[in-house]
């Protein structure tokens, strides 16, 4: 019987090793040690003094184990080959591991070549014995988590299948999605093509017929999965798709729920072309490690999912840096920006004579046209203030941005004009009120320490909300200040000097010279 304890040993290696890369021997010794751990291959030890340190670049990379200590990393070097990471010692090992000081270690699968004694051995990945009997397990276990995304570890996935004899021809991930405007997305791979595309699906697509006869439906809806062999005149084939995969060559099916931590059900879709199908070790090794790849994939999707809504409440910018760790109330930096506020004129008369659902239509429109404006130069939507948008291009590592500021102020101007002269303006016409400045923003957190707003503050978000009011007073849809003025580099016509409330002196305003 197996032993069940989980050990380490550590015992003179007894031969020559010899390692070869780009053409050099890198290491050379009759001194090693092997390290042999439970469910591991055997690996190498070599002293250093036996090993051209002089090839090995050390690098950032770390690693650790819970009884041999912290791994350095190395990456060797040779003319213009390169094998990053490729090295690792543990320089200060823990008790358990204290024979290994001093020596490095390799991964073979890196190298050109490694020889014991005269003969050359195989240079058999470290990690790729399968000791949990399944070889999925010990893939999820101990690669699968390097990826960076869903897709990548869709891509993973499909090779691993591969490798372990799978004749696969198709597969698909479709994770439902919590999301404005998509349902879900489908991570699709295909033998053909050999990449993951990533298709969206809007809900709208959820509602059409090509959706409602697919195997999603019944799997979401927790009724199982889906199997069906696709050859012989007495195939099942009660899914569009699978005809589509019979006339391809397709020979079996198999459609997986995928049931993540919260009950909610998403959907793994496999496809063969090999002669009988699956075979039955195929998809047993698959369905055990489902709950496994389930876990995986719910870290990967949670994180776009936080980063969706980060992004749709509170912007691509903004949302990034809340999700790097700056949660904290004063957590925040000082930048200069162009500051842009834009203000529906004459909403109160608008939200009185309308109903409900036409107003907020409305509004929507006006917001589309302003605030869209602003995210497609490159602006960031900070807040929708009732009917009132605070936008802000960073000027610091954007010299453009009075410019990108300005291009979006005339595609706001040019959307309003368009959507005034459509029927859609029958029940009202949208009135705008925009004004600019540019100033020192701190840009951070502030509220309550459990209710916080990322935002803008300090006195140019003042002053940029009077200018905004100044527009009725002007006349002008767009105005904006003389500090603006001097950046936007095209010269825009001066208004004259006006008061605004709380500045002492009056100020200098402009507008676009086709609005003069």
């Amino acid at each position: 019987m197996d032993d069940p304890r989980y050990r380490i040993s550590i015992e003179p290696a007894g031969h020559r090793v010899q390692v070869r890369f780009g053409g050099v021997t890198i290491a050379d010794s009759e001194r090693g040690l092997i390290l042999r751990e439970t469910r591991l291959p055997p690996v190498h030890y070599l002293p250093k003094a036996d090993v051209r340190m002089d090839l090995l670049e050390s690098s950032d990379h770390r690693t650790h184990c819970p009884f041999k200590g912290n791994a350095s990393y190395w990456t060797v070097r040779v003319g213009e080959r390169v094998a990053e990471d490729a090295v690792w010692a543990y320089e200060k090992p823990l008790p358990e591991a204290e024979p290994i000081r001093g020596h490095v270690a390799f991964y073979r699968d890196r190298m050109d070549s490694w020889y014991e004694e005269s003969e050359e051995s195989l240079l058999e990945p470290v990690g790729e014995r399968h000791e949990h009997g399944n070889p999925l397990v010990d893939w999820l276990m101990r690669e699968a988590w390097t990826a960076d995304g869903v897709g990548q570890l869709v891509y993973s996935l499909a090779h691993r299948l591969l490798a372990e004899g799978v004749e696969l021809m198709r597969m698909n991930l479709m994770l439902r999605a919590l999301h404005p405007q998509v349902m879900g997305t489908v991570n699709a791979w295909t033998r053909e093509d050999d990449h993951v595309r990533q298709i969206a699906l809007g809900h709208e697509e959820g509602s059409e017929e090509r959706f409602l006869s697919s195997p999603f439906v019944p799997i979401f809806a927790g009724r199982g999965g889906v199997r069906r062999r696709l050859e012989g005149a007495h195939a099942r084939i009660d899914f569009p798709v699978l005809q589509d995969l019979r006339d391809e060559g397709g020979t079996d099916y198999a459609a997986l729920p995928l049931r993540f931590s919260d009950g909610q059900i998403h959907a793994l879709t496999l496809a063969t072309d090999a002669p009988g199908g699956f075979r039955t070790e195929d998809l047993g090794h698959l369905h055990e490690a489902l709950p496994l790849l389930s876990r995986l994939v719910e870290v990967h999707s949670l994180r776009r999912t936080a980063r969706t809504l980060l992004d749709t409440y509170l912007g691509t910018h903004t949302g990034a840096r809340v999700l790097d760790g700056r949660i904290r109330r004063g957590d925040g930096e000082r930048i200069r920006a162009v500051v842009w506020m834009a203000d529906l004129r004459g909403s109160t008369q608008l939200q009185e004579k309308l109903e409900r659902d036409v107003y907020l239509d409305l509004l929507n429109a006006f917001f589309e046209a302003t605030a869209g404006s602003a995210i497609e130069a490159g602006g960031e939507v900070l807040k929708f203030i009732g009917d009132a948008v605070l936008a802000i291009f960073p000027l610091d590592d954007e010299p453009e941005a009075p410019r990108q500021a300005l291009s979006a102020v005339r595609t706001a101007c040019s959307r309003i004009d368009r959507f005034n002269a459509s029927p859609e303006a029958a029940n009202g016409r949208l009135g705008m009120a925009l004004a600019l400045d540019v100033g020192e923003v701190d840009y951070g957190n502030i509220g309550v320490p459990g209710r916080l707003d990322f935002t803008a503050t300090g006195p140019v978000v003042n002053r940029v909300s009077r200018l905004e009011g100044l527009c009725k007073v002007v006349d002008k849809s767009v105005v904006a200040s003389a500090a603006f003025a001097e950046r936007v580099g095209d010269p825009l016509p001066s208004l004259g000097k006006h008061a605004l409330r709380g500045v002492a002196e009056p100020v200098e305003v402009f507008t676009l010279p086709e609005l003069a």
